[in-house]
């Protein structure tokens, strides 16, 4: 059976057919909704806070990318509950006062969060401090003077 699936070259257009094609194959299934697709385009600013609230609540293993992210089971034998993803979405957008700003639409196993006003969440970047590492032994400091005072110490 193996053999069979690495002889077929499948497009990235056709991936959820596909996929639903191998796991008929190998499990002997109908049709299997085994992971979901958050499409994020009017959140980018809250996704990664998003994707850790998500996942913690449904108890999926997400992946990334750059517009959108994937939920998957931790199990291959389990199953997300595709409402279950959508009322912590909901969830979270009400946490930060945003529920009335979007809507969350589900088509086949892709779930987009959509702006209702047209304007997606703009956020300032929380505010990162900047690290200074040693080339030379890894040593880090947040202060640039003790780190150029370190390098200088590596040449004496």
């Amino acid at each position: 059976m193996v053999n069979i699936i690495h002889e077929y070259s499948f497009s990235k257009k056709n991936f959820r057919k596909n996929l639903n094609f191998i796991l008929r194959l190998k499990y002997g299934l109908q049709s299997v909704l085994v992971l979901i697709i958050i499409d994020c385009r009017d959140v980018e600013a809250i996704k990664n806070d998003l994707v850790v609230y998500v996942s913690d609540q449904v108890g999926a293993v997400p992946s990334l990318k750059l517009h959108e992210f994937i939920l998957s089971p931790i199990n291959e034998n389990e199953t997300i509950d595709q409402n279950e993803v959508i009322a912590s979405i909901k969830e979270f957008l009400d946490s930060i006062g945003e529920s009335r700003n979007f809507a969350v639409i589900s088509r086949g196993n892709t779930i987009s969060i959509t702006s209702v006003s047209g304007k997606p969440i703009e956020r300032a970047p929380k505010p990162t401090g900047q690290m200074f590492s040693c080339a030379h032994c890894g040593h880090v400091t947040p202060y640039e003077v003790v780190h150029n005072m370190h390098v200088r110490i590596h040449y004496l």
